[in-house]
């Protein structure tokens, strides 16, 4: 009996969003008009790219980052539920699916000692350039209409299911954690038997509630939750069965 937790990082496990967090490092915390208004839908990571630019050009250094990026909050009861899941993890794989970046998310989990709590983690990879400006790229290609450029959660999903039923390890239950638009099409792959956990008054579960009202729910069963200690109490609940 195996379950796989599957998390998104921004707005889920973190309250904030990395990628604007970021913006407090700039001259004055904020970015000119110029670049706030050159966002493209879809484009998201160029966009952060030009963003990374322009706080290089302006000396931020990744030190400074660094300290900005692990001051931000935890949702209310993730450091609950996540030492949870580490005191379980025979009975808990668990990855980070997420449209932040390897920097970011390696350094706030490490900073709290979260690391090893994740098997993998599946983000657009980063890395600091020779001159010490901070550089993005997509993290994978893919054909799916619903997503952003740049990620199809579902694809990543699919993938690594794939992967680790040729390794023999298939789960009971898939329990899917998150809160924005592009977690909506790996929920919609989930089966009868997985869990979708939207967070409350956030874009998924708006969009899962949407599904529901034009006659074309999500297959998975749905359980909102507000604070962490919500999902650590289902999971309490699943391995007692």
């Amino acid at each position: 009996m195996k379950f796989l937790l599957v998390f998104d990082f921004d707005h889920t496990i973190i309250d904030e969003n990395t990628d604007t967090w970021i913006v407090k490092c700039a001259p004055e915390r904020k970015l000119p008009n110029g670049l706030r208004n050159s966002y493209q839908p879809g484009h998201w990571t160029e966009y952060m790219g030009r963003v990374f630019v322009y706080l290089g050009d302006n000396g931020v250094k990744e030190d400074e980052m660094k300290r900005t990026m692990t001051k931000i909050p935890f949702t209310a009861g993730m450091i609950d539920l996540l030492g949870f899941i580490g005191e379980n993890k025979q009975l808990f794989d668990c990855i980070i699916v997420s449209d932040s970046n390897t920097v970011f998310i390696d350094w706030i989990l490490k900073a709290a000692d979260f690391h090893k709590v994740f098997d993998e983690v599946f983000t657009n990879p980063a890395a600091f350039s020779s001159t010490g400006y901070l550089t993005v790229q997509h993290f994978h290609a893919h054909h799916c209409a619903k997503c952003p450029k740049n990620l199809c959660k579902r694809k990543v999903l699919k993938e690594f299911l794939d992967k680790q039923l040729e390794r023999g390890v298939s789960y009971t239950q898939i329990i899917y954690i998150g809160d924005g638009g592009n977690d909506l099409c790996p929920v919609m792959f989930l089966k009868k038997n997985d869990i979708a956990m939207p967070r409350q008054g956030y874009t998924l579960e708006k969009k899962i509630s949407q599904l529901a009202q034009s006659l074309s729910p999500v297959q998975c069963s749905v359980l909102v939750w507000s604070s962490a200690i919500d999902i650590m109490s289902y999971l309490k609940l699943v391995i007692k069965e």
